[in-house]
């Protein structure tokens, strides 16, 4: 955190007319909390953040909490520690410590690319994680999604393929497509019971995943949800679920069991197509499976019961 705010003034690097600072107390005392009014503005800002902590000997952890965001918009803040490396954002892989910071959610391509991450917790102000906010952070090994996250955006964790294991919480309405496309390295995953559909190929070539538990309320598992996962032996679908997509579930070499409950009242073509270690499943007597040209939503050597209970 920058020690003597009044010095940069003085020295020309902000103009008042342009940015604010204001007084917030904290559990620290009285701080000095700077109001940047555009984008380049929070660039400089954040410079000399770095700057400090490299004095300071906490870099590439770096604390923003002397920053508030609020006169930016969604624009300002869009890709705002992304490792882009075409323009200023080159020099902005850090830890960032953002936890005070007030937004009431993760801005698209926040921290896209971003090499330095290895952990977060995603904190309890925040309701949404925003369209690939943290895809191809390929360091990131953990991450804590709050209980006040209701939504996480298209390809969000997109190929964070160090990633292992994650628990969307019952807060979490809707799980957006590609979400956690290319996680490689995830082994588990558990979906809260207040997800009602998983978004097309949200889970697609996470091909370390060997256990999911889908929610009760999830009612579509959508179009190659689970496409590639090929370490998955075993899957049960809730009651709720209704549609499984289109190959929902195709190429999932090592699924050896499913259970199709009576809701389910339509499965896509190719929904467990090239699960070849797949050899029989039963399904509700009334299910409507859907073809498409010679390409069966089970493979040929799969045996078909229909239940009539």
């Amino acid at each position: 955190m920058i020690k003597d705010f009044q010095a940069y003034i003085n020295e020309g690097l902000f103009d008042r007319s342009q940015s604010e600072f204001s007084i917030k107390k904290t559990d620290k005392g009285v701080e000095q909390i700077y109001i940047p009014r555009t984008k380049d503005e929070l660039y400089e800002y954040i410079k000399l953040d770095i700057e400090q902590a490299k004095k300071d000997g906490t870099y590439p952890n770096v604390n923003l909490n002397n920053i508030d965001v609020s006169e930016l918009g969604d624009d300002e803040l869009e890709g705002l520690f992304s490792g882009d490396n075409v323009d200023i954002r080159k020099w902005l892989q850090i830890i960032p410590d953002i936890s005070n910071w007030n937004i009431k959610y993760i801005p698209s391509n926040f921290f896209d690319d971003n090499k330095q991450i290895k952990k977060f917790t995603i904190s309890n102000n925040i309701t949404s994680i925003g369209n690939d906010a943290f895809s191809w952070c390929r360091s990131l090994t953990s991450v804590t999604i709050s209980s006040s996250v209701e939504s996480i955006g298209k390809y969000a964790f997109q190929s964070c393929s160090g990633l292992k294991s994650v628990t969307i919480p019952n807060s979490v309405t809707r799980i957006g497509d590609g979400a956690f496309s290319g996680c490689s390295g995830l082994t588990s995953v558990t979906i809260g019971n207040s997800v009602t559909s998983i978004g097309n190929n949200a889970f697609y070539a996470c091909s370390g995943l060997t256990s999911v538990t889908i929610g009760n309320s999830v009612t579509s598992i959508g179009d190659g949800a689970f496409s590639g996962c090929s370490g998955l032996t075993s899957v049960t679908i809730p009651n709720s679920v209704t549609s499984i997509r289109l190959g929902a579930f195709s190429w999932c070499s090592s699924l050896t069991s499913v259970t199709i409950p009576n809701s389910v009242t339509s499965i896509g073509s190719n929904a467990f197509s090239d699960c070849s270690s797949l050899t029989s499943v039963s399904i509700p007597k009334y299910c409507n499976i859907s073809s498409e040209c010679d390409f069966q939503s089970f493979p040929k050597k799969c045996k078909i019961t229909r239940r009539d209970d």
